[in-house]
């Protein structure tokens, strides 16, 4: 067994096409750390999302912070400011998407329970202290959550969407 080359890797990247490409929103809303949204970008990146979207005090770039983390992946995702949150809800809706919130509720289901119909989805993901902001976890129309075993309840909010990017990776990869 031999590791591959940064340019290999690169070049077998660059072959590949993601099931998400066309079909995937992450949205980050409230987001105090700049490094994780340095991370989501990374994880956009790995996973070749369509959009990631920021909202709400979420740090956008450029910022050195989110760039040591994205290591440049910043400027290969394509990213949004959105500052009206009911009038980009409404056009997701318009659109077909499914808004879904990564959050834990009375109706959440379990991430590896989500069944696509297809549809492309949007992903909303909250503060890492108070989680999905209420007013926009109305307005989704589910709540996913990873499920845990242990003594704490939640995952730092770049680990969590790189959880969640991957299971939504293979849930369109076999659609």
């Amino acid at each position: 067994m031999k590791k591959l080359s940064t340019k290999q890797i690169l070049q077998r990247n660059q072959e590949r096409v993601s099931p998400l490409q066309n079909h995937f929103i992450l949205w980050l809303h409230d987001i105090r750390s700049l490094y994780n949204v340095g991370a989501a970008f990374r994880n956009a990146d790995a996973f070749g999302i369509k959009e990631l979207w920021l909202s709400g005090f979420t740090p956008t770039p450029p910022r050195a912070e989110i760039t040591k983390t994205a290591i440049g992946a910043e400027e290969h995702v394509t990213w949004k400011q959105i500052t009206d949150i009911n009038d980009a809800i409404r056009k997701l809706k318009k659109a077909g998407y499914v808004i879904a919130s990564l959050e834990q509720t009375d109706k959440s289901i379990p991430l590896h329970e989500f069944k696509s119909d297809g549809s492309p989805v949007c992903l909303v993901l909250g503060n890492e202290v108070t989680g999905v902001d209420h007013n926009i976890l109305e307005m989704t129309d589910l709540s996913i959550e990873i499920p845990q075993f242990g003594m704490k309840h939640s995952l730092n909010v770049s680990v969590a969407a790189g959880v969640a990017l991957y299971a939504f990776y293979d849930i369109f990869r076999s659609t």
